[in-house]
């Protein structure tokens, strides 16, 4: 009873403190794209993720009944850092559903404006609002309305302290009239009201990146442990594991049990799911997470560690050095990167697998319809027969007294000619491990894929290559030879193709600019470079992050100004996200089924090369 009671208690008092609006909520998800369009198309950075922002502790002044119920400590504020643009996860602070949506609109503006303004978080603010109306006055009412919606949510000036309400004045003014000029924050022990239609004064620190030292295991958990989500960015900090040693302990000698007394304990329930692990999660400000550095009989690392050379593929050559686009500093580091072409060791000759032939013998019947023929090419200066359609149009012009400069009279039979040239290459990172179905991993797929895509080619009997790339760290960039544009497609370019297997990380960058280096030795006038993959560029080092698609996506730049044609296949279904960015608009397709890919991906390079 005294539970009940307690629970109906919190529900009420929580209610009763409540300052924003729940039924008119707009989450970010809702808005995502809306927001993204809006930030870049008013000179926001395209390389920049739009995802949620973190909570953090106002410090402002509560009222009775949020101190009671213990809400309203924590704000979820707008900001703008180098990899993301991070806004709140969910906007309720309006009654009316249309507001809440103008005001992510409004902070993908602001956040849009370029560099912070110098000075205080004030007169920042004020400046930045007054530099974005006074460059689109479209945006005048938009804002008009947030700040007539916005100003009877907040204290009254008269109800505060002096200090306080010195403060909450000069916001007002600021919010009122942006224009004006300059504005200074008066001094005061409190921090102000949040103003939701501004940035965050002070954003906060995220979760770091992965360490670059590679130490980290992937722990996936069992497969039927219950995931504990949540709608909002945590902040959180690495702190070392507790070796248990230290601390005192206090207790009476009376209490510990000697070997003849039984205690019935259920030692299972401490391997239990914890049911208020969400509400755990929802209560924490700061996530504490830590990396166990002691050695454990159920973990073993090896996949990502490098075989002894015995037993690892064939190396070719000494390696090649590679430049890497640094997007902070703007500069293209020379000899950053270090590519080492492989040949598989364990690769012999195969035929094709029996579970491909009969769609072989189908790509085949489809792509024998491109292949070259033999045509009668007129108007020629020579060949094995007259054509008299030239021969009449040259007498006629004779007898209109019309010369010409040469007399194409003949006429030949040759072959027509496809002059382009393709190479496919091939993500082989350590997420092609992953299981698309019960029967097949990426891998699989990819490998299936590589098979049918080279059945049709060779059957067009268009110049083509196929590589597969994984990395290691900047210095060890696998670049794996399937095959190369001057050897036949046989069984020994199909064994090498069936014994791809997963590899390590994925440093696009450096594969897309060594595979438009083999392009562009090519003599032919189209060159072709797909590329294969199933996730975002990412790296043991710096390379995770807006990092890595910075330098693919200049890699990818690179490529075309050199006239390489680059295009890219995913299965990722996030891909939406970074690849319109990466590629183009319209350089990239999704197969949202993964077990498609093998049969579409030769369709798509007919379509291509039509």
């Amino acid at each position: 009873m005294e539970e009940q009671i307690g629970q109906l208690w919190h529900r009420l008092v929580t209610r009763a403190a409540r300052r924003d609006y729940p039924e008119a909520a707009v989450r970010l998800s809702e808005v995502q794209q809306a927001t993204a369009m809006m930030f870049r198309a008013l000179g926001g950075t395209r390389g920049l993720r739009v995802e949620a922002a973190t909570e953090t502790r106002h410090g402002a002044r509560r009222g009775l009944l949020e101190r009671i119920a213990g809400s309203a400590q924590h704000v979820e504020l707008a900001w703008r850092d180098e990899e993301a643009l991070r806004l709140p996860a969910r906007i309720a602070v309006f009654p009316d559903r249309a507001l809440n949506r103008e005001l992510y609109l409004w902070l993908a503006a602001l956040a849009a404006g370029g560099e912070d303004s110098a000075g205080d978080w004030l007169q920042g603010s004020a400046a930045a609002t007054a530099m974005l109306l006074k460059r689109y006055p479209g945006l005048a009412g938009r804002y008009r309305r947030l700040v007539q919606a916005h100003l009877p949510q907040r204290p009254l000036p008269g109800s505060l302290r002096p200090d306080e309400t010195r403060r909450e004045e000069a916001i007002r003014l600021a919010l009122l009239q942006p224009h004006d000029g300059d504005f200074t924050l008066p001094p005061g022990r409190r921090a102000p009201r949040p103003v939701p239609l501004w940035l965050h004064p002070a954003p906060p620190l995220l979760i770091p990146e992965v360490a670059a030292n590679g130490d980290d295991d992937a722990d996936t958990g069992p497969a039927d442990s219950r995931e504990c989500e949540t709608d909002k960015r945590r902040r959180a900090e690495r702190v070392d594991t507790p070796d248990g040693r230290g601390g005192l302990l206090a207790f009476r000698l009376e209490s510990l049990f000697t070997r003849a007394e039984y205690a019935a304990v259920d030692r299972s329930m401490e391997e239990d799911e914890d049911a208020d692990a969400r509400s755990a999660v929802e209560d924490m400000e700061v996530l504490s997470l830590t990396r166990e550095r002691g050695r454990t009989a159920s973990r073993l690392r090896f996949d990502l560690d490098l075989p002894p050379a015995q037993h690892d593929d064939i190396p070719l050559g000494e390696g090649i050095a590679l430049p890497e686009w640094d997007f902070r500093r703007r500069v293209l580091q020379p000899d950053y990167c270090r590519l080492q072409p492989m040949l598989a060791r364990d690769a012999v000759p195969a035929p094709l697998p029996a579970h491909l032939a009969r769609k072989a013998r189908r790509l085949r019947a489809v792509f024998d319809l491109l292949k070259p023929r033999r045509v009668w090419q007129h108007d020629q200066p020579d060949g094995s027969d007259l054509d008299i359609n030239a021969v009449i149009r040259h007498h006629t012009d004779r007898l209109r007294s019309v010369q010409a400069d040469q007399a194409n009279l003949f006429r030949s039979f040759r072959n027509a000619e496809r002059d382009l040239s393709c190479l496919l290459l091939a993500d082989l990172s350590l997420s092609t491990d992953s299981w698309v179905s019960n029967e097949q991993r990426v891998i699989d797929v990819i490998r299936d894929s590589l098979l049918l895509f080279s059945e049709a080619l060779a059957t067009t009997g268009d110049r083509f290559a196929l590589y597969g790339f994984s990395s290691r760290r900047r210095s060890h960039v696998r670049f794996h030879t399937l095959k190369t544009f001057d050897e036949p497609y046989s069984d020994r370019s199909r064994g090498r193709i069936q014994a791809i297997r997963p590899g390590y990380y994925t440093r696009m960058g450096a594969a897309v600019r060594h595979a438009t280096a083999l392009l562009q030795r090519q003599p032919a006038s189209h060159r072709l470079l797909m590329l294969l993959t199933d996730g975002k560029p990412n790296d043991l080092d710096r390379y995770e992050g807006r990092y890595g698609i910075e330098d693919t996506r200049m890699a990818v730049q690179e490529a075309v100004k050199s006239g390489v044609r680059p295009f890219c296949v995913t299965i990722d279904a996030k891909a939406r996200d970074y690849l319109p960015y990466l590629f183009g608009a319209n350089a990239w397709m999704l197969v949202r089924h993964a077990g498609e890919l093998p049969a579409r991906l030769p369709l798509l390079y007919a379509r291509l090369t039509a």
